[in-house]
């Protein structure tokens, strides 16, 4: 098998390519980023600075890979027309900014129907979609992932059904893909605490996605109870889910290549990112997999 690509989500303060150097303090060799704030639904113009130091750091840092997520105010399901328009145009500006950082993926809450009803929300999503992809034919390259959701309130992307759905309704596949989420599919009601359950819920990506439209992976404990659709992120094996969860995920063959990224909690030190990425590392039972700059030394 290949080597890991590992990471976290890191901060953007002082420049999008800060982010790099954060990563690799704590050793990782991938690491998800906002391309803007993402409690603001305009950013600044893209400083191109920041893009050349970007490209100049990532391998100087041994950064392999990238992501990008799109901002939490996004709802492309808003039966709401101003809100859709207004949500449309920002991922459009998501997609436009990832793409000059030369980002691949893009991963995107899918959205809440709000009162409108699963069946009419996921319609809005994939047009909303649509549409971005016939307007940005020159970002082609840049894929939205729809990532799963736990499935509060609303929330679409609530199980895999609802993903083949959006999918269904997109036009050019090529640009679109998904996000498996630990924490979200755990609250979701996918068990993936023992091999049989996590066999159970690989079989069941297969039969409705495909496991070809995984592109990334978010490694968050939950501590919200297996299908009680509670978001609630927590350090790897301190929630329901626990480390074999984990465990069957990092030494699946299948995931070769496919970024592996926390969402934990955590402070400015960044201390716990490395706790749980030395956590993570422990469970990967060939040694030589484990990102140089996250193996024990010799």
């Amino acid at each position: 098998m290949t080597g890991l690509l590992l990471g976290a989500h890191m901060s953007i303060a002082g420049g999008v390519s800060q982010a790099l150097d954060r990563a690799a303090s704590v050793g990782s060799n991938a690491v998800q980023v906002f391309t803007k704030n993402n409690r603001q639904w305009a950013g600044p113009p893209i400083d191109e600075q920041d893009i050349e130091r970007w490209r100049t750091k990532m391998p100087a840092l041994g950064i392999v890979y990238a992501v990008s997520h799109a901002s939490y105010l996004i709802n492309l399901g808003s039966p709401n027309d101003a809100l859709w328009e207004k949500s449309r145009i920002a991922h459009q500006d998501e997609i436009r900014r990832a793409h000059a950082y030369a980002i691949p993926h893009v991963v995107l809450h899918p959205g809440a129907h709000t009162g409108s009803g699963a069946t009419t929300a996921i319609d809005r999503i994939a047009g909303a979609l649509n549409r971005i992809h016939a307007e940005t034919p020159e970002y082609g390259d840049t894929i939205t992932c729809l990532e799963i959701m736990a499935g509060q309130g609303t929330v679409l992307g609530r199980n895999l059904e609802q993903l083949r759905a959006i999918i269904d309704g997109i036009e050019d596949k090529e640009r679109v893909g998904v996000c498996l989420d630990t924490c979200h599919a755990f609250a979701a009601g996918y068990d993936i605490r023992s091999q049989a359950g996590y066999a159970g819920f690989m079989a069941e990506v297969d039969r409705w996605l495909g496991l070809e439209a995984v592109k990334v992976w978010h490694f968050n404990d939950s501590k919200g109870a297996l299908g009680s659709h509670v978001d609630r992120h927590t350090h790897i094996g301190e929630g329901e889910i626990g480390v074999e969860g984990f465990r069957h995920i990092l030494n699946d063959p299948r995931w070769a290549g496919i970024a592996m990224l926390l969402e934990t909690p955590k402070e400015d030190t960044l201390e716990e990112d490395a706790m749980n990425l030395a956590r993570l590392c422990t469970l990967v039972e060939d040694p030589a997999r484990i990102p140089p700059g996250l193996r024990a030394p010799a």
